[in-house]
């Protein structure tokens, strides 16, 4: 698979230690059983013991390691990519100064185009959507990403892992912060909303933040502001207005013919670099007409969002509201995606 970056950034985080404290303890008590022959005071038997112990340890691991993996591709398979289809996950994060979790995923969207059919949509995943996949993740879909970071492998390990889950093969990534978010809002001079109501944001910003209903003008900041309010409404709804502003952003760059002009979208891309990243190749002008392709090829875009209207259902994990399928049934969210 081609690993592309269009950005050196990693979005920086410590990588996960465990495997190295493993085999630093391992080495270090086969040295001590070596070690202690030179001063006699460990016999052959117990060497032999010792030595049994710890073959006994790896196997043990390594039989854990290959059960876990059997279920794992058992109870959540690794799709088949599909020709005719290309799979995009949008990751939106807080950014790395956030104090209340940079690295997590405030946005998860999986955007799916069928070449064939011509016909493309938008699904919006909760973040407190739950899942244990055996030997590779265990925990709330937003913190995936973040996973992978430590891991050293943020584009396999969240493709992989988001693969499993929707099962539908993920072709490409793109995860970018809320100041890249803004950024893009204000390279198009803004773009435009029509609510059916006025919204309201009484505490969440510092001051009541409110929009009418109609049509209104969003600059970057007033459009992060929108879409990522949620103390006066709930997470489907915070998600339905994510996908509102993605709209937006579409239909102002296609209006400006953005999106079927590669040097404006390298241009674009290379100005945003610190701040958004991606297995696209934007210095490669195949991957740069083929996402503006898709894009413009694209008549409607159905927008559509996991919820406990559908397919999920709320309940408490250690004292953590989570979600999950309905009975449990991880193949009704497969389904699903496989057919949108």
């Amino acid at each position: 698979m081609d690993r592309i970056n269009f950005q050196q950034n990693n979005f920086n985080k410590k990588p996960g230690k465990k495997l190295v404290y493993f085999i630093l303890f391992i080495l270090i008590l086969a040295l001590s059983i070596f070690l202690s022959d030179k001063s006699n005071t460990v016999t052959a038997e117990k060497k032999k013991s010792w030595l049994k112990k710890i073959s006994m340890l790896l196997t043990s691991k390594n039989e854990t390691k290959n059960s876990q993996e059997e279920d794992l591709n058992k109870n959540f398979p690794t799709p088949i990519k599909e020709t005719d289809r290309l799979n995009v996950l949008i990751l939106g994060i807080r950014g790395v100064d956030d104090p209340d979790g940079g690295l997590l995923t405030d946005s998860i969207m999986l955007f799916s185009f069928d070449d064939k059919l011509k016909k493309a949509s938008l699904v919006s995943i909760p973040r407190d959507l739950y899942v244990d996949l055996p030997g590779l993740f265990k925990g709330k879909v937003n913190e995936v990403y973040e996973r992978g970071l430590a891991k050293k492998d943020k584009t396999n390990f969240t493709k992989n892992s988001f693969s499993r889950i929707t099962g539908v093969f993920v072709d490409k990534i793109v995860t970018f912060d809320f100041q890249g978010f803004k950024e893009i809002v204000d390279s198009l001079d803004g773009i435009d909303v029509k609510l059916e109501k006025p919204f309201e944001e009484k505490t969440q910003w510092g001051y009541e933040f409110s929009l009418p209903a109609g049509e209104s003008h969003l600059d970057g900041q007033t459009a992060l502001y929108y879409a990522r309010s949620r103390y006066s409404t709930n997470d489907f709804d915070r998600s339905r207005r994510q996908q509102e502003i993605i709209l937006a952003i579409r239909k102002k760059a296609l209006s400006l013919g953005i999106l079927s002009n590669p040097i404006r979208v390298t241009s674009l891309a290379n100005s945003l670099k610190s701040n958004i990243s991606t297995d696209f190749n934007i210095w490669d002008t195949r991957d740069i007409l083929q996402l503006a392709l898709t894009f413009n090829s694209a008549e409607k875009l159905q927008t559509k969002t996991l919820t406990t209207e559908n397919l999920l259902h709320e309940t408490v994990q250690n004292g953590i509201y989570v979600l999950l399928p309905k009975d449990n049934d991880w193949d009704l969210i497969r389904n699903y995606f496989k057919q949108i």
